[in-house]
């Protein structure tokens, strides 16, 4: 039997509120990572010589470290790693500490009561408003951005209260815009640097201001961190927890999928403000049973070895390189980002004697349907298109002739900024 038929059914009346309740499954609304599908679909079906460049997925083009490899071969030849890990082994905790210390400067954390793995970070923001939400309550979030913790904080009967992120704020959130009665009925913030998708980095600074903040209006801070450890000229890598004082209000959220190509195999950890683990620790052990013992193994020989990620983080530099020099002789404005694997660029306005584009997602259809290269369009707060450099390439080589395919089809049209 097709949906369809399964629709005129009792099925249909069950279904909770959260999702959609009886009318589940009957919008007719397309949303933009379908309408990206959908385009990519057309645009291979119309042109099938023709190779589309995808610069839109943000999942990294390699393999992980060939040491990181054997580790998990090795460990899980082993019987005694066959079974649950629950919430955790010792050693993946104690590398996490180690980690946190010798990448970022944060002294002192205890593995035991200040650290737990998860089985990603997106299952970590999933499970994280359950241990605060109730109905009434709000969660802050940023946006654009990654929408998880609002998704289950409606989804618990809490609401959401959205604060933009502007180039003329450095992409960084304006918390005194926050309205008082909000701030004070809030019991979440979500911040996210280097941030998706406008590759914005925090400042110590920033931080600083977020705790006294948080402080004052008794809310708690979760810091989505998955892109920490990618930056670049420089810049080096920062943690919400080396700041003064964020343990006291929150917790940070670290990922191996993108630092260190491990995306598929599931691994990072929660770590901060001993209470909020210990409540995370909880309501996930009512949800898992852990991650496979020998990836967590392989995943502390990762942690043990951030050369992983600084060579990595080398690639994506030199692509963005490539790519910002490019999109700027088009005419468009790029700016390198300090971190992260995203470039945020404002979209243009139209084609000289061609389409206009009302909005970035307009811009992103264009691009895919016409010009065979996929990106993801950004309408929150202004409009703008995200570019990963994550596009796939086996060398500098081919990196270039990516970036000089790119800039040959964007520069046969002329575009109206």
């Amino acid at each position: 039997m097709t949906i369809e038929s399964y629709q005129d059914t009792y099925i249909q009346g069950q279904f909770a509120d959260r999702i959609g309740g009886e009318n589940y499954g009957k919008d007719t609304a397309i949303y933009k990572f379908e309408k990206i599908k959908r385009a990519k679909a057309a645009a291979k079906r119309d042109y099938p010589n023709v190779e589309l460049i995808d610069m839109g997925i943000g999942e990294p083009d390699d393999m992980a470290d060939a040491g990181i490899v054997a580790k998990l071969a090795e460990e899980a030849t082993k019987l005694e790693n066959r079974g649950y890990s629950d919430n955790g082994i010792p050693e993946f905790k104690t590398a996490a500490a180690r980690y946190l210390q010798d990448v970022f400067a944060v002294d002192g954390m205890d593995p035991v009561t200040e650290i737990v793995h998860c089985i990603g970070s997106k299952p970590a923001l999933a499970m994280l408003p359950t241990c605060f939400i109730n109905p009434g309550d709000i969660t802050i979030i940023t946006v654009p951005g990654y929408p998880i913790l609002g998704t289950h904080t409606k989804y618990l009967g809490g609401t959401v209260y959205t604060v933009e992120l502007t180039e003329e704020n450095n992409f960084l959130p304006d918390l005194n815009s926050i309205p008082e009665e909000v701030a004070y009925k809030a019991k979440l913030l979500y911040l996210n640097y280097p941030n998706n998708p406008t590759g914005a980095s925090a400042t110590r600074e920033f931080f600083a201001e977020a705790i006294a903040w948080a402080k004052k209006y008794n809310v708690v801070i979760v810091h989505d961190a998955p892109y920490a450890a990618l930056t670049y000229d420089g810049q080096k890598p920062l943690s919400f927890l080396s700041v003064p004082g964020a343990k006291d209000v929150g917790v940070e959220l670290h990922s191996l999928s993108k630092s260190y190509n491990m995306t598929g195999w599931r691994i990072g950890f929660v770590a901060g403000n001993p209470l909020i683990v210990k409540a995370f620790s909880d309501v996930k052990d009512n949800n898992d049973s852990g991650q496979f013992i020998p990836i967590q193994k392989a995943a502390a020989y990762g942690l043990a070895h951030p050369e992983i990620t600084e060579s990595i983080a080398a690639k994506y530099s030199r692509r963005h390189e490539m790519l910002v020099a490019a999109l700027n002789e088009l005419g468009f404005k790029a700016k390198k980002p300090k971190g992260s694997f995203f470039l945020y660029v404002a979209a243009p306005k139209a084609v000289v004697g061609g389409p206009t584009f009302e909005t970035a997602e307009d811009f992103a259809q264009y691009l895919i349907r016409e010009k065979l290269i996929s990106t993801v369009p950004w309408d929150d707060a202004g409009h703008y298109v995200r570019f990963s450099v994550t596009f796939e390439a086996n060398d500098e080589a081919a990196e270039k002739a990516v970036i000089s395919e790119i800039k040959a089809r964007l520069g046969e049209v002329k575009f109206q900024f």
